[in-house]
């Protein structure tokens, strides 16, 4: 086979066979194709998309590229959740350790900020030690001893998406339902997982905007997920603006540390993130059988979550993965950005706008995410909302705060930031963030 000619036939439009697929990946993971052609065949993929054979194929590529974890000795249910990506979504910092609190397995492997979308990855590495690159047969390990580990991909699982996931982010190829369906259910199915909720954002702030996008997604992924015997529920939930009102990696940790001890009291701005935690949770407990139904499982969780499990649960992920506990038990000892700026109210009136997308891009001008594969974060660089989606504003009342490394990322940011911010003089109808169930 021809790499150049499986290149050209992808922009031709036309289908892909399994053996081109496995070949040009496996491949590209012995670093005998470079980069330049295979960013040419995710341009291509991108315009031309993925039929279902297709993505099929990417998945089945991606898992044998590597190894697969063998959990079948662990007696119990294995979930996931998955979140497509957004602003703001720090669930799964909250979610892994308190469905585990259940008696499930929560066999967590994530990613790292992908476009102007936040990464689990990047905000555990927040977390002075924390070590999310562990050997197999330390997750087996750590899931046995507390039924919760949140690793990232090593280079033994998923390695062709590990390396492609990558490529992605810095090439403009991120929104294809084919390329996102693939790299989700490959990393699910090689995790060990029995069944997996997917959170599916729909938005701007989302990684495909439309409502009919978001919803195809969902459909492919729960395809995807069952015919590899998986048991697996989609819930599609509204990401037009940031969730909770830390935008960052150490402040997510932070906001969900604020949530999950019993001590804390949570920000009223944090109750959106609160609804879609427990809602996703219910649904996890639903999958696992420890339920008949997402709001039985919501009741489950919002109790577990009061009685301060969750939050040792948490603790002891920590230390388990490495991470110094000491900035979970004083979260205000964190270092702090050396420059920092306020958006204020320019009229008094109600806030009609909060741009996910471009909350998303102003992060990553911070420094919260990557531009190329070899920025580093900035951990501590974030912005902070102090007024929500309908909330009241007087001229001169602070709506977000801005924190960076240096004066030109805070001004570039605040630029950005000015343009997705919307105030008038009505108040804005509150919907639910949870949009619709699939299954």
């Amino acid at each position: 086979m021809n790499p150049v000619e499986i290149i050209k036939k992808k922009r031709n439009g036309e289908v892909l066979t399994e053996e081109e697929i496995n070949y040009f990946t496996s491949l590209y993971v012995k670093g005998r194709i470079p980069d330049y052609q295979k960013a040419s065949l995710l341009m291509a993929i991108y315009f031309r998309g993925l039929n279902d054979a297709e993505t099929l194929g990417f998945v089945k590529a991606f898992i044998n590229s590597g190894e697969r974890v063998e959990l079948s000795h662990i007696k119990k249910p294995k979930v996931d959740k998955h979140s497509t990506g957004g602003v703001g979504d720090k669930t799964s910092i909250i979610l892994a350790p308190l469905i585990a609190c259940f008696d499930v397995v929560v066999p967590m492997m994530s990613g790292r900020g992908l476009g102007h979308t936040g990464g689990t990855l990047d905000k555990l590495e927040s977390i002075p030690g924390f070590n999310v690159h562990l050997s197999i047969p330390e997750f087996v390990a750590n899931l046995e001893k507390l039924n919760v580990s949140m690793i990232g991909q090593t280079d033994k699982l998923t390695p062709a998406d590990k390396k492609i996931y990558a490529l992605r982010d810095v090439t403009g190829t991120v929104e294809n339902v084919g390329l996102i369906t693939a790299s989700i259910t490959s990393k699910k199915i090689a995790e060990g997982s029995e069944g997996i909720v997917y959170d599916v954002k729909v938005g701007n702030g989302s990684t495909l905007p439309t409502y009919e996008k978001s919803k195809e997604l969902a459909s492919r992924l729960l395809k995807t997920s069952r015919d590899f015997g998986q048991k697996a529920v989609a819930v599609l939930t509204d990401m037009s603006s940031p969730l909770g009102y830390a935008i960052g990696n150490w402040v997510e940790i932070k906001e969900c540390v604020e949530i999950m001890d019993p001590d804390l009291k949570p920000s009223p701005l944090s109750k959106d993130l609160i609804e879609v935690t427990h809602f996703l949770a219910g649904a996890m407990l639903q999958v696992a059988g420890k339920c008949s139904s997402i709001e039985e499982g919501i009741k489950l969780s919002e109790e577990m979550l009061a009685s301060g499990k969750c939050f040792e649960k948490f603790k002891d992920l920590v230390e388990l993965q490495g991470g110094d506990i000491r900035n979970i038990n004083d979260i205000d000892s964190y270092p702090h950005s050396k420059f920092s700026d306020d958006i204020k109210a320019g009229e008094t009136g109600f806030i009609n706008g909060l741009d996910a997308l471009t909350f998303g891009l102003a992060a990553v001008s911070l420094g919260c995410g990557r531009m190329t594969i070899t920025d580093k974060i900035d951990y501590s660089s974030a912005i902070l909302l102090d007024k929500k989606l309908g909330d009241d504003v007087k001229q001169g009342d602070v709506i977000c705060r801005i924190y960076g490394e240096t004066i030109e990322q805070v001004n570039t940011a605040k630029a950005r930031l000015l343009k997705g911010i919307i105030i008038a003089k009505d108040k804005p109808q509150i919907k639910s963030r949870i949009i619709e169930i699939i299954n």
